[in-house]
């Protein structure tokens, strides 16, 4: 009875100290997780530098959540969304659904680069995330290192309040001679997701995200005062180039440099 005794609480043992790793490791667990599938899902570089989580209270904090961009941009990052908090409903963790009761993306800083064949590094973001959820609902498309997203059998996601605030948005492209146009993001909220079909995917999430910010993004951009005329001033400027290569157009080319500079007479440096 002694020998079955020691056994049993041999057994308890490791699975306290089991549950003890577990736990003090479960940020940097939840950190691999995230840059893995983000930059499967994305097709850019996605780094997350701290993760702060309370197994008890089921709140936490992700910290230094960059995006970087796809292949074919200038910029250095897509998105620095800053610190992105989150609270769990601790009794669903064990659950095929996991309850998030809110997410709080708090000053996120996004560049949105012009160019490219999709119009924009964020909008190709969204396509490739669009491929990589399809791709989990058995479309066609693969995602970047041939691996499938997760399947309709693992866990799934309910996010009751997911809010984006204080954002930012810089505008870049070529034609703006190195000089960034900001506006502010609109504020973004959105509710129940997953919820009515019992929970989604984390591609799908992600998709749901990217589609709000994406909208949200262009919308503020296209209000931009001179970004037009900026743009305009791109086609003038191949028209002057043609000009100068016939030999009708001395100084044209000035001429669209001046026009560009002058569309920033208060922007940020």
């Amino acid at each position: 009875m002694k020998k079955i005794l020691i056994g049993i609480a041999a057994v308890v043992v490791i699975a306290v100290v089991a549950v003890v790793v577990l736990y003090s490791n479960i940020g940097s667990i939840i950190k691999a997780a995230v840059e893995e599938v983000g930059t499967r899902a994305t097709k850019a570089t996605v780094t997350l530098r701290e993760v702060d989580l309370s197994a008890t209270s089921g709140e936490g904090t992700l910290r230094g959540f960059t995006v970087g961009n796809p292949a074919g941009y200038q910029t250095a990052s897509a998105m620095r969304l800053g610190e992105v908090k989150v609270k769990v409903d601790v009794g669903s963790v064990t659950g095929d659904t996991v309850v998030i009761n809110e997410v709080v993306i708090a000053g996120p800083e996004i560049t949105y680069e012009l160019g490219g064949a999709a119009g924009s590094n964020i909008q190709t973001i969204q396509k490739n995330v669009d491929e990589y959820a399809g791709a989990g609902k058995g479309g066609a498309s693969t995602p970047a290192g041939g691996q499938p997203p997760e399947s309709e059998g693992g866990k799934k996601l309910i996010i009751e309040n997911l809010y984006v605030r204080d954002g930012r948005i810089g505008v870049s492209a070529d034609f703006l001679a190195g000089k960034q146009m900001d506006v502010a993001l609109p504020a973004i909220h959105l509710k129940d997701i997953g919820k009515s079909k019992g929970g989604a995917t984390p591609a799908e999430v992600a998709d749901q995200l990217m589609t709000a910010i994406t909208t949200s993004a262009a919308n503020a951009v296209s209000k931009l005062p001179g970004l037009d005329k900026a743009m305009d001033t791109v086609k003038g400027g191949a028209d002057a180039a043609k000009k100068m290569m016939e030999g009708g157009a001395e100084g044209a080319g000035k001429g669209v440099g001046d026009a560009v500079k002058g569309l920033f007479g208060s922007e940020k440096k």
